[in-house]
């Protein structure tokens, strides 16, 4: 039996030089076959001696050669012999100092492959998780050569775990490991210590023994440690808070900062950048970075013209919180009740229309037109600046959902990508305010036209009626008779040159440019908003913003798309907006009672055109292909986004 177990105890020398010898330790293939193994007690002779706890070297270092017998073999290396992970020890006496070499990595790496060959998956569960954390130290600024001196690392497996006394895991090792986290990293990082062991987090551990308080490894990571300089674990340092701060960092990255953030950058005000890192302390603490008389100076490293306004500002505004933000929770309320009451009813109106037109189609009713007939007469339905200022319009609107939409949906992968591609957050930044500013300046340019319109006409232009912009009673009538025809009650109603649900979609940029504008604006100059107004304007802004430009995207690529585009008598499309002409037929259809005016003043020869031509109709063809297809994937994104949000 002893010979057995000399056998066996040999293998494992073998073995452990042959680790040695793959890691680069200076042991020679003749070294390993004439070595012969070393036993603990022989070891422990010197190193277990309690009078010999401290040497000191001829070159004047003092190391601490005592070994615990008793926690030594409680420990999970307790079995295995010192000249194992000592690989340059061949002899007694030993060189003295020891040089060092001990391959923690490649050791358990030969222990998982032989772990892989076993059948029970117990054997491999605990090494599994051994060799990941091992590959994650591997990839670590710890496991990078000292800047100091290059023939060290800058923390070996040893110089963070206690060497021998790696205990079972277990509970209480838990508990133990936690509580001595600091003290662990404190042996390098003494400045940091000392600031940790004053906040409420380092408080926490050394006058309560509180486990669950955070420490080092839980905001740091426990082997995938980076340098905090790097936007890498700047993010996991931010992630991480999440763990203990889950609703804090639920709101954090609803809001600008946090938005970013999520998208994978760091150039936006993270939770060390307001709370501070090892010396975090509560709100209510004269020394914390975010007690009142602290803030605004705070907010100043980044905002350098912060006023006092800014202290009114909520970074972590939870709109669900009745109690503690009302006034967001009630602008949330409005918001989302605006946007399923608008949704909801022209849903409904686009359903029960697509149902009739489809009857009325089975029952060989319905408009039906020849677009091949080579001399089909036209009615010219927009001019060419109507028709530049709706091409433009409706780029600007995509290009600001598409920008608005990837930041405020940072959590999915299509965000992520579109921000990549449009070269960071910064450029997205730069775009989403081009396109406004382009948005708004043809909104205003329309507005001056539509006004000159109205000078060069005002003795003669009708403010109300079939051919006005402005909504009358007759809308609510022919609303109801519309209806009626949706139920087989009535006929089709017929429409003068403008139906209500053409002045429903002229209209409703007013309310979006007066919200999404406003509101845009206000998070643009934050510093001069902060100016004029209470910082909690950005916490309503930044609410309303993000659920008007919802509404916008959801309404304009579903229901817009549909009263245009969708419904079978102008499926897969239509081109009028981009020709300015519409068949006669079609427009005798659509506006009867326009077509009957204009034969009773007799002025409807003024309004046809010849069809357009070939090209223009494929130049038109292609370009609404283009804008239908891009809202359609922008409305599949957003709804996603939607959908997935938490």
């Amino acid at each position: 039996m002893a010979r057995h177990a000399r056998g066996v105890f040999a293998g494992l020398w073998v073995l452990a030089l042959f680790a040695a010898s793959s890691a680069g330790a200076s042991v020679s293939p003749e070294e390993v076959a004439a070595a012969a193994p070393i036993a603990n007690k022989r070891c422990l002779r010197c190193h277990a001696d309690q009078d010999e706890k401290t040497v000191i070297h001829r070159d004047g270092t003092r190391r601490d050669i005592f070994v615990d017998t008793g926690v030594l073999e409680a420990s999970v290396h307790g079995k295995m012999p010192c000249t194992g992970c000592h690989r340059d020890v061949t002899k007694l006496p030993h060189k003295k100092p020891l040089a060092g070499a001990i391959g923690c990595v490649e050791c358990h790496r030969q222990k998982w492959e032989a772990a892989q060959k076993d059948s029970d998956p117990k054997a491999r569960e605990r090494l599994d998780v051994v060799v990941q954390q091992t590959d994650n130290y591997m990839h670590s600024v710890h496991a990078k050569p000292n800047a100091k001196n290059q023939a060290r690392v800058n923390a070996a497996c040893h110089d963070c775990h206690d060497a021998h006394n790696i205990g079972v895991p277990g509970a209480a090792q838990r508990k133990e490991h936690r509580l001595k986290n600091f003290e662990v990293c404190g042996r390098c990082h003494e400045k940091e210590k000392k600031a940790y062991i004053a906040s409420v987090h380092g408080k926490a551990i050394v006058d309560k023994q509180d486990e669950k308080s955070a420490v080092c490894s839980d905001c740091h990571t426990t082997h995938d440690i980076g340098s905090p300089k790097a936007d890498s674990m700047k993010l996991a340092i931010t992630r991480n808070c999440g763990s203990c701060h889950e609703d804090a960092q639920r709101t954090y990255f609803a809001s600008y900062h946090g938005q970013v953030n999520r998208l994978g950058y760091t150039n936006t005000a993270k939770c060390f950048d307001c709370h501070g890192s090892h010396d975090i302390q509560k709100e209510d603490d004269p020394t914390s970075h975010v007690n009142v008389a602290n803030r605004l100076q705070n907010c100043r490293n980044c905002h350098k013209q912060a006023s006092e306004s800014f202290l009114q500002f909520q970074p972590h505004g939870n709109p669900d919180n009745q109690k503690k933000y009302p006034w967001l929770y009630w602008a949330k309320q409005f918001m989302q009740a605006l946007i399923l009451s608008v949704m909801i009813f022209f849903w409904v109106h686009v359903l029960l229309w697509l149902y009739r037109e489809v009857m009325d189609r089975m029952r060989g009713k319905g408009f039906r037109e020849n677009l091949d007939q080579p001399d089909i007469v036209y009615f010219r339905r927009f001019t060419p600046v109507w028709r530049w200022i709706h091409a433009l319009f409706a780029i600007a609107t995509m290009v600001l959902v598409l920008t608005g939409t990837s930041l405020l949906f940072p959590h999915t992968a299509w965000a992520k990508a579109v921000v990549e591609f449009l070269g960071g957050p910064k450029m997205e930044g730069i775009i989403h305010r081009t396109a406004a500013v382009t948005w708004l300046s043809i909104f205003v340019i329309h507005l001056v036209i539509v006004a000159a319109n109205i000078w060069k006409r005002r003795r003669t232009f009708n403010w109300f009626g079939g051919t006005s912009m402005i909504p009358s009673w007759n809308d609510f009538r022919d609303l109801k008779n519309m209806f009626r025809w949706f139920l087989g009650r009535a006929e089709r109603p017929e429409f003068c040159h403008w139906t209500y649900w053409q002045r429903f979609d002229y209209w409703a940029p007013f309310w979006g440019a007066t919200i999404i504008g406003t509101s845009g604006l206000i998070l643009f100059f934050p510093e001069k908003t902060a100016a004029l107004l209470p910082g909690w304007v950005f916490n309503i802004a930044t609410l309303v913003h993000a659920e008007e430009a919802v509404l916008a995207a959801v309404f304009l690529n579903t229901v817009h798309f549909f009263n245009v585009h969708f419904r079978p008598e102008r499926f897969p499309m239509s081109t009028t907006i981009f020709t300015g002409k519409i068949p006669i037929e079609e427009f005798k259809h659509d506006h009867r009672l326009e077509y009957e005016r204009l034969v009773a003043i007799g002025e409807l020869e003024k309004h046809l055109v010849r069809r357009p031509s070939r090209r223009a109709d494929l130049a038109a063809s292609f370009l609404a292909s283009v804008l239908i297809i891009a809202g359609l994937t922008l409305l599949t994104l957003v709804l996603f986004g939607r959908a997935t949000l938490h």
